[in-house]
């Protein structure tokens, strides 16, 4: 795995990407166990937080899994399909927690997003008519 220290994506986003992209190929599968946080960070010369933070993402999205002293692997997941799914969640949710959405925002925004056909531009959140303000 590379990392590239001038690409504007960060590094644990690389990391994560790079893992992701092993499991959906095939070149990761269900089982195989992962290098330990330490040992990657050495590999790809990155500190150690930025490597666990990448780990905690994939493990949230069930992509990999954690065992404890065992170590990580490759979680067994039902679909490469659902896999990126539960990936793109995960980084979704992260992003709307980080602006500060509400769950019943996120949830609004999706459901328009997906009974929206692709073409139309997207539509943006209304507060309630008790928070308009009169001009």
């Amino acid at each position: 795995m590379i990392v590239d220290p001038s690409s504007p994506v960060p590094p644990f986003e690389q990391v994560r990407d790079g893992l992701a992209a092993a499991v959906r190929t095939g070149v990761l599968v269900a089982g195989d166990r992962l290098p330990t946080v330490r040992k990657l960070a050495v590999e790809v010369g990155l500190a150690s937080n930025t490597v666990a933070r990448a780990y905690r993402e994939l493990d949230a999205a069930g992509v990999i899994e954690t065992r404890g002293r065992n170590g990580t692997f490759v979680a067994a997941h039902g679909s490469d399909r659902a896999m990126e799914a539960a990936l793109a969640t995960a980084t979704y949710a992260k992003r709307l927690r980080e602006l500060g959405i509400t769950v019943d925002e996120a949830v609004t925004l999706v459901r328009r997003a997906l009974l929206t056909p692709t073409a139309e531009r997207p539509t943006v959140l209304t507060p309630p008519r008790s928070e308009t303000r009169a001009p």
